[in-house]
């Protein structure tokens, strides 16, 4: 069984249905790491947050996806219990799965809004030197990790798995019970590196998108994700950035208290442009629906390398 958070506290709107947030959560995590945005959010917007395959509650599957197309498989239930149109949050292998499903045909037309923190995308970084240098870090973090796990070695995979995502924060030891937890569905660690590993054609997928895009980092986390952030901001037309300099790659849980206002801003920003779009095309005032500009693949890369 899954678990997942649902949280809507309002009545619906006789004018206006009420859209869905849907937001996912980081590796060795649960859809309870929502909580605080599912308070911010709850009154405004049904809000789903569902636990991802692995973890949680949600460890009944038998075969644990191995790419991020087999983890939008997973959460297509919860996608297709949100009726019409619907945001999507997502942090760091959470916001992996939320770009797959934002670039994914089958559900794109349905997507809103984006938001992204510190996304897992490490094949976004294969286009400079630099960048594979951080690539290749990263990718042998992995190997190193999934033997560890294969060996039994368990603890010394979650000991290499933390001291990566610490980046340049403080090294604290884990409290016990965290510390259990992240033991006790290690296993999935595994997958959740091969499925982000083999995504292939990001820097397109990414171009592709055309929804309202908000991007988070924290400057003590990983430069590898500091970096995934800056690629994203150069590649997705409109994004916004928002960088805090104190915080680590748990900065959807560590500083909830700046960065929930700033998405629930964001939320609502895309459902008043919807709106507005909607009714310019319903008045007909013989003017293209608002729109992001389009640009050629070549040159938003062009840029950002210059």
């Amino acid at each position: 069984m899954t678990s997942v958070i649902h949280a809507s506290f309002a009545k619906p709107s006789k004018t206006a249905a009420k859209t869905t947030v849907v937001a996912l959560h980081c590796s060795l995590g649960s859809g309870r790491q929502w909580s605080k945005l599912a308070d911010e959010l709850g009154r405004s917007h049904q809000f789903i947050a569902p636990d991802i395959s692995g973890y949680g509650t949600n460890t009944w599957a038998l075969d644990l996806p191995l790419t991020l197309a087999e983890e939008v498989r997973c959460v297509s239930g919860h996608l297709n219990d949100a009726a019409g149109p619907f945001h999507l949050v997502g942090h760091s292998y959470g916001g992996a799965i939320a770009f797959k499903i934002a670039t994914d045909p089958a559900y794109a037309h349905r997507v809103r809004s984006l938001t992204l923190i510190e996304p897992v995308l490490p094949t976004l970084l294969r286009e400079t030197d630099s960048d594979r240098r951080l690539h290749a870090r990263f990718a042998q973090l992995a190997r190193d990790v999934s033997e560890n796990l294969w060996n039994g070695s368990v603890l010394e995979a979650i000991d290499q798995f933390v001291e990566f995502w610490n980046g340049s924060g403080p090294q604290d030891p884990l409290p016990a019970t965290t510390r259990l937890r992240m033991i006790e569905r290690a296993d999935k660690l595994a997958f959740d590196f091969s499925a982000a590993l083999a995504e292939e054609n990001l820097t397109i997928a990414a171009a592709s998108l055309r929804v309202p895009t908000l991007l988070f980092s924290g400057g003590t986390s990983p430069y590898f994700t500091q970096r995934i952030v800056r690629r994203l901001a150069a590649i997705v037309e409109g994004a916004e950035v928002r960088h805090l300099p104190e915080a680590g790659h748990m900065l959807a849980i560590s500083h909830a208290s700046v960065i929930n206002p700033e998405i629930a801003k964001h939320i609502a920003r895309a459902d008043e442009l919807a709106g507005l779009s909607l009714g310019l095309n319903q008045i007909d005032l013989g003017e293209p629906p608002l729109r992001f500009e389009r640009r050629a693949v070549s040159d938003r890369v062009a840029e950002e390398k210059s």
